[in-house]
């Protein structure tokens, strides 16, 4: 009797050791997908935009636009950007209220880790934007390269 509530026991053990081991390699595998995820480079009917073309677009007082979440905007966004956070506020309508369709749009978000600037740029071709400027670095090549940065919700729509 003894001897089959140790084995018990141990086998309980052995499951809890099982189940935790499979929960680990499961979430291990989400977050290497999760930190291996790059956006793509090229958007059909878009121009991908190195830093440098980003920057004289930006000196020509084109239309920067920010799609990132409102907190992420607010710790600081290209000087002098527009913000439509892609998931609860870009709409062409709201787009149309920024740029016309036959302006110059660059479009951005947090950098190649980060997908809203691809959709965003997509969905603005899709709508008939004829000059969109995918700037996959965004925000993070902008900061590295100590360009203008402001915080708070400034140009927000």
């Amino acid at each position: 009797m003894r001897f089959s509530v140790v084995n018990n026991m141990k086998l309980k053990d052995l499951m809890y050791c099982l189940i935790l081991s499979l929960s680990l390699v499961v979430t291990g595998s989400v977050h290497a997908e999760k930190t291996a995820y790059r956006s793509p480079e090229t958007v059909d009917g878009a121009v991908t935009v190195s830093l440098q073309q980003a920057k004289e677009l930006y000196d020509q007082g084109e239309v920067f636009l920010d799609v990132r979440s409102p907190r992420l905007y607010a710790k600081g966004h290209i000087l002098g950007t527009y913000h439509l956070d892609f998931k609860y506020n870009f709409d062409e309508e709201k787009l149309a209220s920024l740029a016309k369709k036959d302006q110059p749009l660059v479009i951005y978000c947090s950098g190649v880790k980060c997908s809203r600037s691809y959709r965003a740029s997509e969905k603005a071709v899709e709508w008939g934007y004829k000059k969109v400027y995918y700037f996959r670095g965004g925000i993070a090549e902008w900061k590295k390269a100590d360009y203008p940065v402001e915080k708070g919700n400034s140009k927000q729509n």
